[in-house]
Order: C-alpha cells, then sequence, then structure tokens
C-alpha cells in the first residue's frame, strides 16, 4: 500500500498509537528506571515533576509557531526529532542533577506535542464525533506498550527500560512526519478578541481548573503505584495488566463517545470524571486488598478518559478560529502547573504516609467537581 493512499484518520490513529505507547511504557516504568539508577521517592517525584514544568514555557512557544504559520504537522515532527536524541541523552545520564537537567530538555521538546496533536485531530476530523474512535488507538498502543515494557522488566535489567521509551519516540516522530498538512485558517480581528477573553471567562477558567485538578489527582498513581504494587510483590506483568485493565475502559468510552446522547454534554463528562476520582482514591486510600484493584482501575475510564473527552469536547467549542492550539495550550499549561505541584509532593507524602497519599488525590477530585459546579452556574447565568 502506498503512504498516499492513506487517509487522514489513519496516520493521525498512527500517531496516538506511537505517543501513547511512548506513554504507556514512561508512565508505569519510568520510576522503575529512576530507582534503579539511585534515586529516592522524594528525588523521583521532583524529577516526575519536571515536564509540567518546562511545559508552561514550551507548550506556549510551539503553539504560537504551529498557529501562525499554519505549521502543526512540521511543529510536532521536529519536536518529537529532539525529543528522541534527548531519551538517547537520558539513558546515558548518570546522577539526579544531570538525570533532572536532561530530562527536563527533553520534556521541553515532547510536552508540546499531545496538545498539538489534539489541536491537529479537531482541524483535521470532519466531525467532531470521530474523535473518540481515532484516539482510541492510542489507548490500545498504550496496552501494547504497557506489556511490552513489563514483560522487559521481567527479563532485563530496569536500566534497559529508557531504551524502549526512546525508540517508542523515534517512531512518534516518523508517524508525526508521514501526517497529511491541514490548511491554516486565517484570524480574523473578532478571533483575536475572543482569544484575549477566554482567560477572563468564568466558565472556560473553572472548567481548564477543574479538569486541570481531576487528571492532577492521578500523581501518586502515576508516580508510585507500580511501585508499591512491585514491594507488595507482584510481578512487571501483573502491573502492566493492571495499568492496561485502566486503559481499556477509556477505549470502551472512547469508542462509544460517538453514540453518547446530548445530555452528556462536555461539563457532565468532567463532573463525571470528578466523582470517579473521589470513589477511586478514597479506596486506594485504605490500601485495597489486590482483588478489588482491576475494579478500581476500570474507573480510570472515567477519571482520565471522561475527564479528558469533556476538557478537549469544551475547549474545541470554545477557542477561537485558527487559535486552537493556544487554546488547547492554556489548558495544556494550567494542568501542567497543578500536576506538578501534585507531582512534586507526591514523593513526600507517599514516602511518609504510603497509601494514605491517596486521600490528597481525593481532596483534588473534590475541587475539580467545586470548579466544574462553578462552571455549570456560570454557564446557565451567561445563557
Amino acid at each position: 500500500m502506498r503512504l498516499n493512499s492513506i487517509g487522514f484518520a489513519p496516520r493521525l490513529a498512527a500517531l496516538y498509537a506511537a505517543l501513547f505507547c511512548t506513554v504507556g511504557i514512561q508512565l508505569p516504568f519510568f520510576p522503575l528506571w529512576l530507582k534503579a539508577k539511585g534515586l529516592e521517592a522524594q528525588a523521583i517525584g521532583v524529577v516526575l515533576a519536571l515536564p509540567m514544568v518546562v511545559r508552561i514555557i514550551a507548550i506556549p512557544a510551539a503553539a504560537r509557531v504551529a498557529d501562525r504559520g499554519g505549521a502543526l504537522r512540521g511543529t510536532m515532527a521536529v519536536a518529537l526529532l529532539a525529543a528522541t536524541f534527548g531519551y538517547v541523552a537520558i539513558g546515558l545520564s548518570n546522577g539526579l542533577a544531570t538525570i533532572a537537567v536532561v530530562f527536563a530538555l527533553a520534556s521541553a521538546a515532547l510536552s508540546p506535542v499531545m496538545p498539538l496533536a489534539e489541536t491537529y485531530a479537531f482541524a483535521g476530523l470532519r466531525h467532531r464525533s470521530a474523535y473518540g474512535p481515532v484516539r482510541l488507538w492510542g489507548s490500545a498502543a498504550f496496552i501494547a506498550g504497557t506489556f511490552v515494557a513489563g514483560y522487559v522488566a521481567d527479563a532485563l535489567p530496569a536500566r534497559d527500560l529508557i531504551w524502549l521509551i526512546a525508540g517508542a519516540v523515534g517512531l512518534s516522530a516518523l508517524a508525526a512526519a508521514a501526517l497529511q498538512p491541514v490548511s491554516a485558517t486565517h484570524v480574523v480581528e473578532p478571533a483575536k478578541a475572543r482569544q484575549r477573553r477566554l482567560l477572563t471567562d468564568p466558565v472556560f477558567v473553572s472548567v481548564i481548573a477543574g479538569a486541570s485538578l481531576i487528571q492532577a489527582s492521578h500523581a501518586v498513581y502515576y508516580g508510585f503505584s507500580t511501585l508499591a504494587w512491585s514491594q507488595a510483590g507482584l510481578n512487571g506483568t501483573a502491573i502492566a495488566a493492571l495499568w492496561a485493565l485502566g486503559v481499556a475502559a477509556e477505549i470502551v468510552l472512547f469508542a462509544l463517545s460517538g453514540r453518547l446522547p446530548p445530555v452528556v454534554t462536555p461539563l457532565a463528562l468532567i463532573m463525571l470524571g470528578g466523582g470517579a476520582g473521589i470513589l477511586r482514591w478514597t479506596a486506594m486510600a485504605f490500601d485495597p486488598p489486590l482483588l478489588l484493584l482491576p475494579l478500581l482501575q476500570l474507573l480510570h475510564g472515567l477519571t482520565f478518559g471522561a475527564t479528558h473527552l469533556g476538557a478537549l469536547g469544551f475547549i474545541s467549542r470554545m477557542a477561537p478560529q485558527g487559535r486552537g492550539a493556544m487554546a488547547q495550550g492554556y489548558y495544556a499549561i494550567v494542568s501542567g502547573g497543578v500536576t506538578a505541584a501534585m507531582m512534586g509532593v507526591s514523593g513526600w507524602v507517599f514516602a511518609g504516609y504510603g497509601a494514605s497519599a491517596y486521600f490528597a488525590m481525593a481532596l483534588a477530585a473534590i475541587a475539580g467537581c467545586a470548579c466544574g459546579a462553578v462552571a455549570h452556574k456560570a454557564h446557565r447565568t451567561m445563557v
């Protein structure tokens, strides 16, 4: 099959697959690599927070280039190529300071890619309902990447896991280079004025704050669930299965997203994600038996999946014409900042209180729901 015969959606699905294969390896197993390099829990928490910090600068810069030049595809490809070299450099690094600096630089290249990819998707797909069926290939690849990494973690030293991540980032760069271009939309003055008003719009601000808090409530899970389950005696394959189960629930939601009734609005999805987060993290704080973990992992389809769909659906409707990357960037920056704060302190909280650290995550989900309620009230008032 010739490359030119492959349509927009399959190429986008390939990009999502490569990107989330990377995430599926990195999220569960990069902490194990850091531990194998001699880092303690507190230092691991700090290192894991770095991507959320550097994105505050990296995402606006990349979004500005992509929006002004209509260069979504090129910006993603260049960023991913730089990130590939960055992860190779991480694998050659030793010591907390060196690892932290190199990881921050690699993350500066990688962090803008996801919001740019979401902007590219909504700009190129003919109907917003088509997003979920395309995006689910990313979730499926997350599962595949997690299982591959879990097998490698059982078979090879943890110090070798970094090369899997670097390889997946390299595949993402190739997938980005193969994307079709999307036409840039001319931006007129009223749209620019609307862009400036976004950050003073109480509904927009409440929505991105609420979604960011709910997503940040995953900090302890992302940073330390693998370490905790490993210490409890689970091997890499079992840990991968637990992570994969959560993402499988995402896939179901994404597959059905185009069929959701109109009453399931983006705000409703965000509130649903927050409510599931309160239940999930409260239960995790009680250090549940292993038999309950699969059931709690299924809630990931709501805590992450519903929140993700709700936030992106809302932003795509609110974004000024031709400024989609910047609007997504606002959300990515806020979400990154909140997650960085949560991730930065999670190492100390987990080291001191163990599973009880999940209580703090439940509080973050409660705060996210409160912001969603404010957005709903403000929206009804404006209507």
